[in-house]
């Protein structure tokens, strides 16, 4: 019986090919928005998590907004290397002054810092050595410089040993850095003229810097892992600064990136609320045409019920008529995604796209549930027809 109401429904479907397809436009248009821009936002947010995860993503930066009196020095940074939970540990001052070279000159982004910095940001030296100890020691006039400023002050990327003016105050350059896409820093400082001198020159080139640290970043120790390292450090502040939780924060990259997925699951789930909508207008397309087709048909059913179709058969019938125009609206719907999304990829190199199960299975039951919603009420429409009614209609 349901074989038989399916192949009737089928040939009603393909009888009437053209209005049959620009009812399924709906649901075509609902599944391809709501899968495409799915996957884009999934597509997206795995880069960007990808990204991150790549960008030395093993450090902790600290803040502190309340010393309690009891500020940290660059010996209790260095002490903290003696941890085991702690890898390296190193304070990070910033100001910007006047680069001179020559006749050129511009501003310049300067960070105090020791040489454990290096190798907590991923930063590679092409030309000379970053900061040595003993500089930060003897409070040398030493500064290392990326590859933006060596071009726009010298003109060359090897300029080790020459002489470079910062605010008035002559420094020695005796490193010039790589540019290079794996370091973070690196890439937010892509652009600008970015110098590294050693914590203690820092402080005498401005009385902002004092000798109380209030940034700094550390790695975890060797047989460590960022959490143990964070609950050791967590533990060392709060025992310096009487138990305040407030007068310190710890952050590292996966903070950045569950912030990130709470964005991008909210973005996700808008636009998949939004592409539903054209669903459920999709749907409506389908109740308005199998009204339209229960009202031609009235005397064909009133023919079948007068043979002896029960009601059951009748709507049997319509209903899956209206989940056959769904479900071939859901096909082309997703083929049409899977085409869109391979172009995309294919233009965006950096970035793959492309249709998740989970995302198919959804967009699927979705379908089937519109095709059942909206076709219930035309076939059950159709099923209550009176036998002598229907044959006597005219229309």
């Amino acid at each position: 019986m349901i074989g038989q109401s399916a192949k009737m429904a089928v040939k009603a479907v393909w009888g009437n090919k053209l209005r049959s397809f620009l009812t399924m436009l709906g649901i075509i248009i609902g599944v391809f928005a709501l899968v495409v821009l799915v996957s884009l936002v999934n597509g997206a947010t795995d880069y960007v998590s990808d990204t991150i995860s790549s960008l030395g993503g093993s450090y902790l930066s600290v803040s502190i907004s309340d010393d309690k009196g009891d500020p940290l020095t660059l010996d209790d940074i260095n002490a903290l290397m003696d941890e085991e939970e702690i890898g390296l540990a190193a304070p990070l001052a910033s100001l910007s002054a006047t680069g001179k070279a020559g006749h050129e000159s511009g501003t310049v982004y300067i960070y105090g810092t020791t040489p454990a910095y290096q190798s907590i940001n991923n930063l590679e030296i092409e030309y000379g050595t970053f900061l040595r100890q003993t500089d930060v020691e003897n409070n040398n006039y030493v500064v290392v410089i990326n590859q933006t400023m060596a071009d726009e002050l010298f003109g060359t990327n090897d300029c080790l040993g020459e002489t470079l003016a910062l605010n008035g105050t002559k420094f020695t350059v005796i490193g010039i850095l790589a540019d290079d896409d794996n370091s973070m820093t690196s890439m937010i400082t892509s652009g600008m003229m970015v110098a590294y001198v050693p914590y203690t020159t820092a402080r005498r080139m401005s009385s902002t810097i004092s000798s109380n640290i209030s940034s700094f970043y550390i790695t975890s120790g060797e047989n460590a892992t960022a959490d143990e390292a964070n609950d050791r450090l967590t533990e060392i502040l709060l025992a310096r600064f009487n138990r305040d939780e407030d007068a310190f924060t710890i952050s590292d990259n996966s903070m950045i990136e569950e912030a990130m997925s709470s964005v991008t699951n909210m973005l996700e789930t808008l636009l998949g609320g939004i592409a539903a909508i054209s669903l459920i207008v999709g749907g409506i397309g389908i109740m308005n045409i199998m009204l339209v087709s229960v009202t031609e048909r009235t005397k064909e059913i009133g023919i079948r019920k007068a043979i002896g179709a029960g009601r059951g058969v009748i709507l049997t019938q319509f209903l899956i008529e209206a989940l056959i125009i769904s479900l071939i609206g859901c096909a082309l719907g997703l083929a049409l995604s899977w085409v869109t999304l391979k172009i995309v990829s294919a233009l965006m190199d950096a970035v793959t796209f492309s249709i998740t199960p989970t995302i198919a299975t959804l967009s699927v039951a979705f379908c089937l549930a519109i095709g059942l919603l909206f076709g219930l009420y035309p076939a059950n429409k159709a099923a209550n027809k009176p036998p002598i009614e229907a044959l006597r209609y005219e229309g």
